[in-house]
């Protein structure tokens, strides 16, 4: 295999890719042989029938593409191991030549990581957080304690109010006619929830058990399914019944069946140590992302547009993973939220830049300022990794390997430089936050890309992931070759 690097404009590359026509030959027997069970050619029984014949039969480049899918993502391995460049996106894969006896030439057009002249990164200014807990946030909270503890009963003698958990079957209708997935029957509905689009749920407040009512909506003009975008539906709905939940009373009862506490007045001490205490882990991310983001608005970096896209795609990977541990598809996720992926991709645009940018300067600032991790930050890094997953100190290190451990000792610098960036800065006036919220940027790290999706906090430091993913997938080829090369 040979390689040949052009540099393009914008921090973008050109690798074309040889390999030798002995190796093609080889891939097109490796096709052949896959394929030759599935062709039939009259004389001959299937599985029999010699390559060349099939060849003569239907053009000598039936195997090319099978053939290409097998060396691709090999070849491009192995040219990212041979080149010098630091590659941060998918490749986008074209077949230059392809031909028996010939070597097979293709191009992969590639990011490379940007340089990044860094601004002002000691002694930034940023705001202090307020981290004074308030009564009205300590009463929010044990209502919200109450609420987990309410007991659900059926309601027969009322109509539906908001709030109430009912069943219904409705139908829905544009201009009188029933539209395909418009119908749903027993389906659980709390009032309030939001989860259906505007207005459904508002106008069921005041139904009464078994009597069908006509709900009048209008679809979101961004709606995923185009035919019904923009137009208005009538929804024939039937309530089956109503449930709603009994709040405990606010006394001690209610204190020692919650906590380990006996009174009221105990308990309600320890939530406002509890909200203390978040409030200063929400002040520390928060001056974490200001410091951060103020640094990178004084930095300058050219950041390709391949580059953003890789991390798109991530994030949009690691969200679905995360909606996959909580029994949920990605199918599921558009259904409900009206997105599609496209639109997803979009949303996620300006975190996925954000987080770049983050890495960028951070690692711009472990190299001006030296800082390094050692052994024993990565056997300590190794051994909280071996109690979260139940496995031998050995057994981690080995897992990793060489690169593996490569990219435990970058993150471990990253967030030294966060630590030292941030105990250089300086504070001001002070800025009131609230238990209930994090800071911006801490969301936007694990953040579900819909509104109507709960989000896990985080920091900054979780931001600094490595962006780039280091062998990326192709983005235009074959789609075998694609899918192996993602792998």
């Amino acid at each position: 295999m040979s390689l040949q690097v052009e540099k393009l404009e914008k921090n973008m590359a050109k690798l074309t890719i040889e390999v030798s026509a002995e190796e093609l030959e080889a891939a097109i027997e490796v096709a052949y042989q896959k394929n030759k069970n599935k062709i039939s050619v009259p004389g001959f029984r299937k599985g029999k029938v010699p390559r060349k014949m099939i060849e003569k039969m239907y053009g000598p480049a039936i195997f090319y593409e099978d053939a290409a899918n097998e060396l691709i993502p090999t070849a491009y391995e192995k040219a990212l191991e041979e080149c010098e460049e630091e590659i941060v996106s998918s490749p986008q894969i074209d077949v230059v030549q392809i031909e028996a006896g010939k070597p097979f030439i293709f191009t992969a057009e590639v990011a490379l990581k940007p340089e990044v002249s860094l601004g002002k990164y000691k002694g930034v200014k940023v705001e202090a957080a307020d981290v004074t807990v308030t009564e009205e946030e300590i009463d929010a909270q044990i209502q919200r304690e109450r609420e987990n503890s309410a007991r659900t009963i059926t309601v027969e003698d009322r109509a539906v109010k908001d709030g109430d958990m009912t069943v219904i079957d409705f139908e829905g209708f544009v201009d009188g006619v029933a539209f395909e997935g418009g119908k749903g029957t027993d389906y659980p509905l709390t009032i309030g929830s939001g989860a259906f689009i505007p207005g459904f749920e508002e106008q069921l407040v005041g139904a009464e058990i078994g009597k069908e009512v006509e709900v009048n909506v209008t679809f979101p003009a961004e709606y995923h399914a185009a035919d019904l975008a923009g137009k208005p539906a009538v929804f024939k709905c039937t309530v089956k019944s109503i449930t709603e939940k009994q709040l405990p009373e606010l006394d001690d009862e209610f204190a020692s069946e919650v906590s380990v506490f006996d009174t009221l007045a105990e308990y309600r001490e320890d939530v406002k140590k509890t909200l203390e205490m978040k409030k200063n882990d929400e002040a520390k991310r928060a001056k974490e992302d200001a410091v951060i983001d103020a640094i990178v608005a004084d930095s300058a970096m050219e950041i390709p547009e391949a580059m953003i896209e890789t991390q798109q795609r991530q994030i949009v990977d690691e969200f679905a993973q995360r909606l996959q541990m909580q029994g949920l598809s990605m199918e599921q996720y558009f259904q409900f939220t009206g997105l599609n992926p496209q639109m997803m991709l979009e949303q996620v645009k300006p975190q996925a830049l954000s987080r770049i940018q983050s890495r960028l300067v951070l690692e711009a600032i472990v190299k001006a300022e030296g800082i390094e991790a050692t052994e024993e930050d990565f056997d300590a890094e190794a051994a909280k990794m071996a109690e979260t997953y139940q496995m031998e100190l050995d057994k981690v290190k080995e897992v990793l390997g060489e690169n593996g451990k490569k990219q435990v000792m970058q993150d471990i610098a990253i967030a030294k430089a966060v630590e030292f960036v941030v105990a250089e800065a300086k504070e001001g006036a002070a800025k009131k936050t609230t238990a209930k919220k994090t800071t911006k940027k801490a969301e936007d790290a694990e953040e579900a890309p819909a509104k109507k999706t709960a989000a896990k906090k985080t920091t900054k430091k979780a931001e600094t992931e490595e962006a780039p993913a280091k062998k990326p997938a192709a983005k235009k080829t074959t789609k075998k070759a694609a899918e192996k090369t993602e792998e």
